[in-house]
């Protein structure tokens, strides 16, 4: 998805208003993203391609603009990632533990893979049976309109490990719709949304699951309160943790069988890209 000029601007000026704008760090951790900077220039506080570092007061204060407009709008994705980024860090350090507790999580914190339309075999995951996790994912792409690729690049953890655990868990994000079965409606987000809260602790997904139902028809609420939330939440805690599995090598695998692997039911309601819903077949 491309940042219209608009939101780009919008972006500009709350940096501004936060002082990173000006700061020589903001600076060289944009010439380091573009490949401008020199190598001797602010060396320090380099930790990643395009790190840029931030003091304790302006991470709070990024942390209370950016809330505020993601809650005006919640598909500002990129206020979504600032907040999410600026508050996760103790949810992060948990997330990254329980990786290195898991084999196969061990595994991707090591190798470091990477979900991009550049590292996907499209034409052999369609290729794939119907009912994989990798003909479903194609799948949930093409039905809701959208791509690994808008994915915001980590700016503001200051951790370069923590920094390749969150952009992990938004890699994964729609790998979690894949198999929770949720498409990209309000409703679905906010199921999602849900199960994200129990599994992952990070402040950005409790928010968002405390207040994105008050975006919600009474319809939808009803169907969240009585159905869909209980059942997020309760595969969300009971389940494995997502961030520990290898899906690039797990694409052949029945969509039915990772989630008995992982311990997430089926969703209760099948819910279409159109926001209208019916009962899950049994």
């Amino acid at each position: 998805m491309l940042r219209s000029p608009i939101v780009a601007g919008r972006t500009a000026r709350l940096w501004g208003v936060f002082g990173l704008a000006a700061s020589p760090a903001v600076r060289f951790g944009r010439q380091q993203h573009g490949g401008l900077g020199s190598p001797s220039e602010g060396q320090y506080d380099r930790l990643y391609r395009g790190h840029i570092p931030t003091s304790p007061l302006q991470k709070a204060l990024l942390a209370v603009g950016s809330g505020v407009a993601a809650l005006q709008d919640p598909y500002r994705h990129d206020m979504v990632a600032v907040l999410g980024e600026t508050t996760g860090h103790l949810a992060l350090m948990k997330l990254r533990d329980r990786m290195k507790s898991d084999p196969e999580g061990c595994s991707i914190l090591t190798e470091r893979p990477r979900i991009r339309l550049s590292s996907l075999d499209v034409s052999r995951m369609s290729a794939l049976p119907e009912g994989s996790l990798g003909r479903e994912y194609l799948r949930f792409l093409d039905d809701n309109r959208v791509t690994p690729d808008t994915r915001a690049e980590v700016k503001f953890v200051d951790d370069e490990e923590l920094a390749y655990v969150m952009q992990r868990y938004r890699e994964v994000h729609d790998l979690m719709h894949t198999l929770l079965g949720m498409p990209t409606n309000m409703l679905g987000e906010v199921a999602v949304k849900w199960f994200e809260a129990a599994q992952t602790g990070l402040p950005m997904c409790i928010l968002g699951a405390a207040l994105g139902p008050l975006r919600l028809s009474t319809s939808r609420m009803q169907k969240l309160v009585t159905s869909l939330g209980p059942w997020a939440l309760r595969s969300g805690w009971q389940a494995r943790c997502v961030l520990s599995v290898f899906y690039e090598r797990r694409w052949e695998q029945s969509l039915d069988s990772l989630r008995e692997e992982l311990h997430i039911e089926a969703p209760p309601l099948t819910l279409r890209a159109t926001g209208t819903a019916a009962p899950a077949e049994s």
